[in-house]
């Protein structure tokens, strides 16, 4: 059995804070926990506004506070975000994530990331354990 807290994580060293200052991102369960996915607590601070494109990746996320949008860049349609929201990356999508209010989201990743990861110049996580900063 696995347990953890966000204070041990963050602890721990699985506390990101992306270098652009839109998010952080508690790194709860990674890659090397072996679970075949990895889940995350991640803040988006309010004021953010910007691309994503997980090519590597699937996502899930749940919104359990604050208020934003979430835009598809291949049709322009907004999706609202508010708390009991849950949007799904199954394809991969392009996508613009805006924060009115500071969001705290539930995030599962598949693959699993290794626990370094921010986003590259694309907007997407590298499949490999070091940190891209393009």
């Amino acid at each position: 059995m696995i347990v953890r807290d966000m204070e041990s994580a963050a602890a721990a060293g699985r506390k990101i804070v992306s270098p652009d200052g839109n998010w952080d991102s508690t790194r709860l369960l990674l890659k090397d926990d072996n679970m075949g996915f990895s889940f995350h607590i991640t803040t988006i601070y309010e004021g953010a506004d910007f691309g994503m494109h997980y090519q590597n990746h699937l996502e899930s996320v749940y919104c359990m506070s604050g208020e934003g949008e979430v835009e598809t860049v291949a049709d322009g349609k907004k999706y609202p975000i508010k708390p009991g929201t849950i949007y799904i990356l199954d394809k991969h999508d392009k996508h613009i994530l805006r924060a009115f209010k500071e969001m705290k989201m539930a995030c599962v990743f598949n693959p699993p990331l290794h626990g370094k990861e921010v986003h590259n110049k694309e907007g997407a996580y590298e499949l490999t354990a070091e940190a891209v900063t393009d």
